[in-house]
Parts: C-alpha cells; sequence; structure tokens
C-alpha cells in the first residue's frame, strides 16, 4: 500500500517536470500509477481516466483524485492533490516575479514556440495507447477527426458538434443498431 509521502511525492515529480497541461501529464501519471507502482490495473486506470475528463477541473487534478482516493482514501486525495497543485503554483508565482522582465526577449518566444510539438507528442503517443487498450479502432477515430476539423476550419462552435454528436448516437442506437 502507498504512504501518503509516496503518493505526494510522485505527483510532485509528475507535476514539476511535465509541460503542456493535464493531458501531457496523463501518460506520466498512467506510467507511474500503473506500471512502476501497481497502485491500479490498466483497466482502472483507463474507466478512472473517462470518468476524469467528465467530472469538472482540470484533468490531471482530477486523475490525482481519483488515484488518491483508491490508494489511500480521503488523506490520499489531499496528499495527491497537493502534490499535483503544488508544483504548477510555484512555477507561476515565480514566473509572474520575472517573467515582465522576459515577456518581449525574442529568445523567450522561439523558445515557447519550439516547445510546442513537443507538448503535442506527449499529448498524442498516450492517447494512441490508451486508445488500443480501450479497444478503440482506426474507423472510430474518424468521427472525431472530423469533428476537430469541422471546428478549426469553419469556426462552428464545439457546443453544435456534441449537439450534433449526441443526436447522431441517440439515431443510431434507437434506429440502425437494432438492425
Amino acid at each position: 500500500m502507498a504512504s501518503y509521502w509516496q503518493i505526494f511525492i510522485s505527483f510532485f515529480k509528475i507535476g514539476s517536470f511535465t509541460l503542456g497541461g493535464g493531458y501531457a501529464m496523463i501518460p506520466l501519471i498512467q506510467k507511474e500509477v500503473v506500471e512502476k507502482k501497481a497502485w491500479l490495473k490498466e483497466s482502472e486506470f483507463v474507466e478512472m481516466l473517462a470518468i476524469a475528463q467528465s467530472a469538472p477541473g482540470p484533468i490531471a487534478l482530477n486523475t490525482a483524485i481519483f488515484v488518491g482516493y483508491k490508494a489511500r482514501g480521503v488523506k490520499g486525495v489531499i496528499f495527491s492533490s497537493l502534490g499535483t497543485i503544488l508544483p504548477s503554483f510555484i512555477v507561476i508565482l515565480l514566473i509572474a516575479m520575472i517573467f515582465t522582465d522576459f515577456k518581449d526577449n525574442p529568445g523567450v518566444e522561439r523558445v515557447f514556440k519550439g516547445i510546442r510539438p513537443a507538448v503535442v507528442a506527449l499529448i498524442a503517443a498516450p492517447l494512441y495507447q490508451m486508445g488500443k487498450s480501450a479497444g478503440i479502432t482506426r474507423k472510430t477515430v474518424i468521427i472525431p477527426t472530423l469533428a476537430a476539423l469541422i471546428v478549426w476550419q469553419t469556426g462552428v462552435s464545439p457546443i453544435y458538434i456534441i449537439i450534433a454528436a449526441i443526436a447522431g448516437g441517440i439515431a443510431y442506437g434507437k434506429f440502425i443498431k437494432k438492425k
């Protein structure tokens, strides 16, 4: 069983060395809690991740809350949450104190632009891996890809895409799948 400090240190480490936000943290959380520490099984992690995405709030924090609760109950939630939040809080505090001096520096702008492709790769790789473990096929990737392209190219609100997907799912379930 995980100790409170193990939970805190694991999430603090992940929060400290991840660039790109919550979705970039997911593969590191998965590797830490499923593969290294074995606090969760792969299937539990995938189910928990679906719930964490559905719950309001940042996905990395939601994931940390679920893992902390599963590992050590309510106190585990406190330690996992603090481990996730503190690195970002400290970094943002430091950046706020010194960034005003460097915000217009072209070198700093280039560094941030250079980090973007790495962040995309950090997000794409675990999504692909989790998709495989969740049984997602190439055919099922078409719909979200088309939805993203429609939003990007036409500027249509994602709300309309979601409403259309709900209507399509209901129609599929009532009319097509029954046959």
